[in-house]
């Protein structure tokens, strides 16, 4: 009884590697947020996406340089391409939101990304809307309705940003999902920070402000955390289930609704939060249903 608590219990346990790769992206996430928060108004989203992407990229030539500069190779730049205006549009819109809106609201609505990506699979990529599907946007259509409360005398048009910016996003995992047949993961992360470097740079250049020396602290850990948010999930994803690891990913919300409170003042509001939980539980039906495959 005691040997077989001890491997539970034990750091290589995949279920507890899972947890802490979890740990590591809900940090990365949280830090990410305030760091925009924090760069509001010192500069526009297209600088800090072109210095945030032109940090990464420079991390990432010292990788390939390590690893070799075949996996720059592709026979696929135009879908890059797309996929690289599609998740710039959203990045964008996700600084935007995280100005204009308290976290816990940004949060709760970025949530609705698995259903756009799921709506626009079955249109471009042949994929079938199955019982779980169904619900998952089912439930997500309602979850956002509680969050919009149209016709209340409450909606907000900002969140209509958010909308647009779950949206892209979930067009960008398609166009993602369509890469991965034949691109590495470092290939497209080495074409999306290359390109959405040039990007920011077309753009900012026309508004350029200058950047202060307490700015660059929250640049470093922008671009720090956009790389290892992302890397600590699919580590996570490695380690145990999409069905344990996606509930995990949901304390996003939470954590960042009370982050938001105790740094920014911003009010904990429920119906929010039932919006949101909402959205997760269709989500993670589907997943279930998906993982089990029916």
């Amino acid at each position: 009884m005691t040997g077989a608590k001890g491997a539970a219990s034990s750091p290589k346990s995949p279920l507890v590697r899972a947890v802490l790769w979890m740990a590591g992206a809900l940090t990365s996430f949280l830090v990410m947020a305030v760091a925009v928060r924090e760069l509001t108004g010192a500069m526009s989203a297209f600088q800090m996406l072109f210095i945030r992407s032109g940090l990464g990229f420079a991390f990432l030539l010292v990788v390939l340089s390590a690893t070799g500069w075949g996996q720059a190779r592709t026979q696929r730049l135009t879908g890059h391409l797309f996929r690289n205006v599609a998740h710039f549009t959203g990045q964008v819109l996700w600084i935007v939101g995280i100005q204009l809106l308290p976290l816990a609201t940004v949060f709760a609505i970025e949530f609705t990304t698995p259903i756009w990506g799921a709506i626009l699979a079955v249109l471009f990529l042949g994929e079938s809307m199955n019982r779980g599907r169904w619900i998952a946007l089912t439930c997500g259509f309602i979850g956002i309705l509680v969050i919009l409360r149209p016709g209340l005398g409450l909606f907000d048009p900002d969140l209509l940003v958010m909308i647009a910016c779950a949206f892209f996003f979930g067009l960008t995992t398609v166009i993602t999902k369509w890469l991965t047949r034949t691109e590495s993961a470092l290939t497209i992360l080495f074409y999306m920070t290359l390109m959405q470097m040039l990007f920011g740079l077309a753009i900012s250049v026309f508004d350029w402000a200058p950047v202060a020396l307490d700015h660059w602290p929250w640049l470093v850990l922008l671009a720090i955390t956009g790389l290892s948010a992302h890397y600590c999930i699919v580590r996570a994803l490695g380690c145990a289930d999409a069905t344990i690891v996606m509930p995990m990913d949901f304390l996003r919300l939470p954590l960042i609704a009370v982050l938001g409170f105790l740094v920014y003042a911003e009010p904990l509001d429920p119906v929010t939060l039932i919006g949101a939980v909402l959205i997760f539980a269709g989500n993670y039906y589907s997943i279930r249903r998906e993982s089990r495959g029916s």
